[in-house]
């Protein structure tokens, strides 16, 4: 019984969400649940997700390593995204604002899937507009395909009525990782603050 709750907690994780964005979780046959008490999918044990380089929107290289010792959430979207990024950054500002000073020991990461259009500049203009402590980051086309291919993230242009008015479809969760730098949550979108910060307390103990 205890294995098939699993799995439909798993699978309520995968469902499709939105126009603008889809929640998906892949490849998790040998993901451990290590703590029933999470709110959030439990995904310690994750084959993939395990590290990324690329470039902040103060232009520093970034690695998973260089946020050790805070607990890293990592959302992938892009700045002119009309739904899912916005209300997501905004979520996880007024976490911030709950957390008081715990917020200190989180790092916030967002991703960008367009690297066409969001540049650097764009990047530090959208970011720290949600919270000062939220970095932005990006790479090239390679880089991009190449970290959405380690995190099972899937992105998918929808062409607009000019050629650069098009969306992007893309998965909507976000990756949490603990003081570690070990991938432990997987948290679905549009749940509210309250679920994402008992866990983020949790992984601070």
């Amino acid at each position: 019984m205890r294995i098939f709750l699993i799995m439909i907690n798993i699978l309520v994780s995968m469902l499709i969400f939105g126009c603008e964005g889809k929640q998906e979780l892949v490849g998790q046959k040998n993901v451990k649940v290590t703590n029933n008490k999470f709110k959030n999918t439990d995904v310690t044990g994750l084959e993939y997700a395990k590290d990324f380089v690329l470039t902040d929107h103060t232009g520093k290289t970034r690695t998973l390593a260089d946020f050790k010792g805070k607990v890293v959430l990592i959302f992938f979207g892009y700045t002119q995204c009309p739904d899912v990024c916005p209300t997501t950054m905004a979520e996880m500002a007024a976490v911030m604002g709950e957390l008081g000073p715990l917020a200190d020991k989180v790092q916030v990461l967002f991703v960008t899937v367009d690297p066409q259009r969001d540049t650097p500049e764009l990047l530090s203009q959208y970011v720290p507009t949600f919270d000062s402590r939220f970095l932005g980051l990006f790479g090239d086309q390679a880089a991009t395909e190449k970290i959405t291919k380690e995190f099972k993230v899937f992105y998918q242009k929808v062409p607009g009525k000019t050629p650069n008015s098009y969306s992007v479809d893309h998965t909507a969760g976000s990756y949490v990782f603990d003081v570690t730098g070990r991938v432990r949550l997987f948290v679905r979108h549009g749940q509210g603050t309250e679920p994402i910060i008992h866990d983020l307390k949790m992984l601070m103990q």
